[in-house]
Order: structure tokens, then sequence, then C-alpha cells
């Protein structure tokens, strides 16, 4: 979590400033980086409900995408955007560490996106997305996905309010990602096996990684797929379209 990852200090600058104060400038006892923590993870979750309740009033179903960096998840989500254009409405909300690259490519789709620039933060939270969200018309909106900071660690213990976790793997990243990431694939209820176009090429078991992903999330679905040439993809637009139908407050 990010009590060793140097992103909590950033993390008590979200938004919240005044509760803060009173215990940032004491120096830290033993124990009180774990005190810190909670009271983090506490507020968040209770951001999440607010941005929950919010999606639910709106009809509006969100996804939380996260995966290492260079898995092609951007990639995926620009085809996405481009394939589901006259189907869906939907809007990004796209989480970077220092650049707005990744926005640019969305907003060349004609989506809306909201940039966030978390800094040394290695996640988004609650706060966030909440914000971001009052950028977006709600009364307009279908489908939102949020593209998280890549990092399998951080972005695990933040609800961000939404439907699911979609974790992207890349077929180049290894069988075993499931087991050395467990806490952020136990917390994803999708994943998207990316870069199958590249599978003659590379020596990775797709069999083992997927017992492996079952082994610490059982239930979790799975899509084989290639951002590149397209393949598996309908099999991913078919869930999306399904569950935007079925989407918590939604009126058909």
């Amino acid at each position: 979590m990010c009590i060793t990852c140097g992103c909590e200090p950033e993390q008590q600058h979200h938004g919240h400033h005044h509760h803060h104060h009173e215990t940032e400038p004491q120096p830290p006892s033993p124990g009180s980086k774990i005190a810190i923590q909670t009271d983090i993870l506490s507020k968040n979750n209770r951001l999440a409900e607010k941005n929950r309740a919010l999606f639910t009033t709106k009809g509006i179903f969100a996804l939380n995408l996260v995966s290492s960096p260079g898995s092609g998840k951007t990639t995926i989500l620009e085809r996405t955007l481009k394939d589901l254009r006259d189907a869906l409405r939907c809007a990004v909300i796209e989480g970077d560490q220092q650049t707005d690259n990744d926005a640019v490519r969305i907003a060349a789709t004609g989506v809306p996106v909201k940039q966030i620039n978390t800094g040394a933060g290695c996640h988004l939270d609650a706060h966030m997305v909440g914000h971001a969200m009052e950028e977006f018309n709600l009364d307009h909106l279908d489908l939102l996905f949020i593209e998280n900071v890549g990092n399998l660690v951080c972005p695990a213990s933040f609800d961000l309010g939404e439907n699911h976790k979609v974790v992207v793997l890349s077929v180049t990243e290894g069988e075993d990602k499931p087991l050395k990431y467990p806490q952020m694939f136990h917390a994803a209820d999708v994943m998207l096996l990316n870069k199958i176009d590249i599978l003659p090429h590379l020596d990775f078991d797709m069999e083992k990684c997927k017992e492996m992903a079952r082994r610490v999330s059982p239930g979790i679905i799975i899509f084989e797929v290639s951002s590149k040439t397209g393949a598996g993809m309908d099999a991913w637009y078919g869930w999306l379209a399904d569950q935007v139908k079925a989407a918590p407050g939604r009126r058909s």
C-alpha cells in the first residue's frame, strides 16, 4: 500500500487541507503512518460512496481501468471509444503522474476527457474523480472509463465508486502477474489479456495465466484481445453494452 511508496504525503493535499493540519506538523510516532493511512482510506471510501450514488442516480456505468505501464490500456480505450462511438455515450477520466499524452490521444477520438495529473501520487482517489465529474454532462453519459495511473499496487486500495475494476494484462508481462499482485487481481472482476497478436513470438502460457488469475479472483471475466488487430474486442463490447443496459439506476 501507499505507506511505503511515497505517495502518502501527496495524498494529504487533495482537497481536504483543513482536516490534516492539526496532525501534520508533529513528528510521526510509531504506528502513526498506519493511522494516517486508515484515515485516508476511510475518507476515500466515504467519497467513493458519494461517487457511486451519483453514478446510480444518473444511470452511469463506471469502470476503473488498472494495469502496469505499457500494458496497452490507452490503446484498448482508444479503439473501444472509436468502435462504440455510435452505440454509447462515453467519457474518460485520464490519470497520469506527469504528462497529458494519453488524454490528448483520447480527446482525438472525440470523446469528452478530463485529465488528472497526480504528481508524485501513484493512483487516483475518489476525491479527484468526484471533482473531475463536474466537467461532464452526466445526463448525457452512459459509460465512464477511469484510466488509472499505470501501477498494480496502490490503485487496488482506492475505491473510486466504480462498478468494476478492469485489469489489463499484456501477454508480454509474464503469466504470474496475478500471483505477484494478488490484491489488485483479487479486486478486479474483469481481465483484458491484451496483445494476443504477438503470441506466436512469445513463450506465454495463456491457460496458465488465466488459471492464476482465477486462483486469486474466482469468477473473473477474461477477454483475450488485441487492441492492434481488433481480435476479441467484439466480446468485450458486447459485455460493455449488456452492463450499461443493466447499470443500477438506469432508465431503459
